[in-house]
């Protein structure tokens, strides 16, 4: 039989709890949880409720407007406008480049020219004596550049074969050398001078003592002998500086020659002035070769050449006009002498009435009507003049004609129809198309892109990004994202209002709501849209 454990005997005796702990445990139980739980739901509700505690800003509001456009099918007729032809851009006028008097023209009006062709000659006869002079010049200028050529190369001669300095140190070295000898020699001729002084001396004692034996002239002879000798002899002792003297002078003088062929200053000098007139002389001639060249297209330019193909507008100057080619300070009308178009460039000046220029786009198609062509001719709008006729209350319209008729000239009146575009824009749900319109004044720009002020369900301020569209009116833009038609704009109380802000709609701005809609409902407005399509809407809120 098993024995039974007891355990009861493994059980601790721990004694009882203090009464302190006991007394903690009973408080917090009590009070400090049920209040921290009051304390939460208290907070939690304050929170929720705290919008309803802040001050809201009074503001004023306006509703979307919504816009539904009428699509003109391609090729309807707009509205019909009375207007001319003229050559697309401007007519070109073909002037006269140079100076002169009108002898012929060559042309008429409405003739057909070629481009280079001559229309008009003027009276050329000094200018084929001004290029006569200009030949002469050129070949006086050749000679005087053959003969500075002929000076350097003598000049670059003498420079490298220097004889005229040798030859010139040669015959100060021979005559050096003769003077030198000379006063080697002198010594020899003074001994010979005193021996013959002695030998006459001694000739005319003897005879002078010889008393009445010896004639008189024979004395007289042996005396001019003595004296003759006696000279010579002095003569000869005088000669000694004066050849030491000419001696040093032409030691310096072969001195300087042989420095003078050393350095070759004059030489080189006469090189360097050698090679400045051949320069001079190829400046000279090339200014020569210009003149020329300017007095041959003098010549030329007698002969006024069409610079297009086309056909003749107008002839401004007349024979024995004269014009005044490139003066600068020479009018428009005294240089051209004719005015040329090319038949294939043509386009309609229209006078569109102010109240229908909204309904005119670029590119827009035309149908043209002139007496002076059975079929209609067909054309595209180019642009708006920029400034209107105050007296015809009109606006100049440029169309260009897109085949021009061989019939058609400038200046002809023509009646313009203008249609709606080639390419209208799809509308998947039907003819119509709405559209969202705010007041432009609303819309607030920045690098980020455009927002508007939203008054949302809530009753608080929403900054809310939108994306704009290319249609609208001077007011009103269109909102082509972020915007839906239910939304109230925010007009009036925007200032310091930060998004988020708690505000109550102190009512309606009638300014812009009510007004800008009236204008729309009684105006017919054009839309410009992403493609040039034609637009005539009737909005309506």
């Amino acid at each position: 039989m098993a024995t039974e454990l007891d355990l009861r005997q493994l059980a601790i005796d721990r004694g009882a709890p203090p009464k302190a702990a006991r007394r903690r445990k009973r408080v917090f139980a009590r009070y400090l949880l049920p209040g921290m739980i009051l304390l939460g739901f208290a907070g939690m509700l304050a929170w929720g409720a705290r919008d309803w505690f802040l001050l809201a800003k009074p503001v004023t509001v306006v509703p979307v407007i919504v816009a539904r456009a009428e699509v003109q099918q391609a090729g309807t007729p707009l509205f019909q406008a009375a207007g001319w032809i003229e050559p697309r851009p401007t007519p070109v006028l073909v002037p006269a480049l140079a100076e002169g008097v009108v002898r012929e023209l060559l042309v008429v009006e409405g003739q057909e020219v070629q481009a280079g062709e001559p229309v008009a000659r003027l009276i050329d006869v000094d200018a084929r004596l001004a290029l006569q002079q200009a030949e002469s010049d050129l070949a006086l200028r050749k000679a005087e550049l053959a003969s500075a050529h002929a000076e350097l190369q003598a000049s670059r001669l003498r420079l490298k074969h220097p004889v005229h300095l040798e030859a010139a140190l040669a015959e100060a070295e021979s005559n050096l050398a003769t003077t030198e000898r000379e006063l080697a020699g002198l010594p020899f001729l003074i001994r010979s001078a005193k021996a013959r002084v002695e030998y006459a001396r001694q000739n005319l004692e003897g005879k002078q003592s010889a008393g009445t034996a010896i004639a008189g002239r024979l004395i007289q002879q042996a005396q001019s002998d003595y004296d003759s000798a006696l000279a010579e002899n002095e003569e000869l002792e005088q000669r000694e500086p004066q050849l030491q003297r000419q001696v040093d002078a032409l030691e310096r003088r072969r001195n300087a020659l042989a420095e003078q062929l050393r350095l070759l200053i004059e030489e080189n000098r006469n090189v360097a002035d050698g090679e400045a007139r051949v320069q001079a002389a190829e400046a000279r001639l090339k200014q020569a070769r210009l003149a020329v060249d300017r007095m041959q297209l003098q010549l030329e330019r007698m002969v006024v050449e069409a610079p297009i193909s086309g056909r003749v507008l107008q002839l401004i100057a007349r024979p024995g006009t004269r014009v005044m080619g490139l003066s600068s300070d020479s009018a428009q009308d005294a240089t051209s002498v004719v005015s040329l178009y090319d038949p294939n460039m043509l386009q309609v000046r229209a006078d569109v009435r102010l109240e229908e220029v909204p309904l005119v786009q670029p590119g827009q198609p035309v149908r043209i009507e002139t007496a002076s062509s059975k079929e209609p001719l067909s054309g595209r709008v180019l642009t708006a003049t920029s400034a209107a006729n105050i007296q015809k209350n009109t606006l100049e319209v440029k169309v260009a004609i897109e085949t021009p008729s061989p019939t058609i000239r400038p200046d002809m009146l023509v009646t313009a129809t203008f249609l709606a575009p080639d390419e209208p824009e799809k509308d998947p749900g039907g003819s119509e198309q709405r559209r969202l319109l705010v007041p432009r004044s609303l819309v607030r720009s920045s690098g980020e892109g455009s927002a508007l002020w939203i008054a949302d369900p809530e009753g608080f301020a929403r900054l809310r990004s939108v994306r704009l569209g290319k249609a609208g009116t001077e007011e009103l833009v269109e909102v082509v994202e972020g915007l839906a038609p239910t939304d109230k704009l925010i007009s009036g109380g925007v200032e310091n209002l930060a998004d988020g802000d708690r505000i109550t709609i102190a009512g309606e701005d009638a300014a812009l709501g009510v007004t800008a809609a009236s204008g729309i409902r009684e105006t017919n407005v054009r839309l410009i849209t992403r493609r040039p399509t034609w637009r005539s809407s009737k909005f309506a809120i």
